[in-house]
């Protein structure tokens, strides 16, 4: 499955997991509208993601 994930793929999903971490550690730390704010770029960027697998599937 790995070896299907471009190097693209593999930056948006380090990414979004990064952002998610620093969310979670935020929101430990007290910082909960901090957190909430970072937090909510994990779909985004997943989403991003997924735009651009879809536009590369259409230009081939």
């Amino acid at each position: 499955m790995l070896k299907q994930l471009t190097k693209t793929d593999m930056i948006m999903l380090l990414l979004a997991f990064l952002c998610l971490i620093f969310a979670e550690l935020s929101w430990f730390k007290g910082e909960k509208e901090g957190a909430i704010f970072v937090g909510l770029w994990v779909p985004s960027i997943l989403g991003f993601a997924i735009y651009l697998k879809l536009i590369k599937i259409d230009k081939k």
